[in-house]
């Protein structure tokens, strides 16, 4: 028999997904957070719920391994907490009875640290690329896409065909929270699409699709089913796991990850003078602080006075 607490758990992940227009995988974290939470505290009712109760919940977190041994990040253990202060707001609106919300506080975490990469090394990441090969093409026309436009990899499995607009050189799309902002392509970036969209023979959707490996024309991305050319979209994990390898054969010794080439793009900007509030429409931030972040690698003002007064 499902709990009480268990349906309100339900209520609540609808209302992340209608009302709050959430993603399914913000949904499905949200879930696997609460989940933990609730069994950590067994049978006790939202009303029963102390403010002991959560700290014993964080010392948990804190130690905490995986079946491989690794502890949960900070940043992991705090996602449990918002998830749990966020299901308690929900509880609030609708006078649920149940511990107050802000009595919940996170986790400190210092401050982070973006790993980028440098423009050589992201000319030697594109260099790295076999473009005599039909994955090639493909391969080096999603590098260029994510380092033109500064995508998340979730952002850029979603593009369609239709929606890239080549001769413009730019287009809409819905980041979190289906925010939508405007991204453009560098010329040499659209070169690269209208290169490899040349060697499609197919009419699907998706505008980065695998490849196959059977003989058949169809699985070879040769037919125009829209079924199977949905199928055929990329994933998230094909495209990192080739970003990694593109990075190995580079010689880069940093982790290169589309994440990454997404800072890279953001500290080129900045580097260049572009204003943090441009940058931060481009990115799809919600909020100007988190595009500071970058500003930490770009500080122009302090090398002037290192390079002025370290002789």
């Amino acid at each position: 028999m499902i709990s009480e607490t268990q349906k309100l758990i339900s209520k609540f992940l609808e209302h992340v997904e209608i009302s709050k227009n959430q993603s399914r995988k913000t949904v499905e974290n949200y879930h696997h957070y609460l989940q933990r939470f609730i069994e950590f505290v067994g049978d006790k009712k939202m009303d029963e719920l102390s403010v002991d109760d959560v700290h014993s919940f964080q010392v948990f977190l804190n130690r905490y391994k995986d079946l491989h041994g690794h502890n949960l990040s900070p940043k992991t253990q705090n996602f449990h907490l918002i998830a749990l202060r966020a299901f308690l707001k929900f509880l609030v609106r609708q006078d649920v009875p149940c511990l107050a919300p802000e009595k919940i506080d996170l986790k400190k975490i210092g401050e982070r640290i973006i790993d980028f990469i440098t423009r050589e090394e992201v000319e030697r990441l594109f260099a790295a690329i076999d473009i005599s090969k039909r994955v090639g093409l493909r391969d080096r026309a999603i590098l260029e896409t994510l380092y033109s436009t500064g995508l998340r990899v979730s952002e850029l499995v979603s593009l369609n065909r239709a929606q890239v607009d080549l001769e413009r050189r730019e287009f809409t799309i819905r980041g979190k929270g289906q925010k939508p902002r405007i991204v453009f392509l560098s010329e040499r970036c659209v070169k690269w699409i209208r290169l490899y969209l040349a060697d499609r023979a197919d009419n699907w959707e998706p505008l980065f699709v695998s490849t196959g490996r059977s003989r058949d024309s169809d699985e070879l991305g040769l037919g125009t089913s829209g079924a199977l050319g949905e199928k055929r979209r990329l994933t998230a994990y094909t495209i990192q796991e080739n970003v990694r390898r593109a990075a190995r054969m580079a010689g880069i010794g940093k982790k290169v990850t589309p994440h990454v080439i997404r800072h890279s793009f953001a500290t080129d900007l900045l580097h260049n003078g572009a204003d943090i509030r441009a940058v931060q429409e481009m990115l799809g931030h919600a909020s100007i602080t988190t595009t500071q972040i970058y500003t930490h690698s770009t500080n122009a003002r302090l090398r002037e006075v290192h390079e002025r007064f370290h002789k």
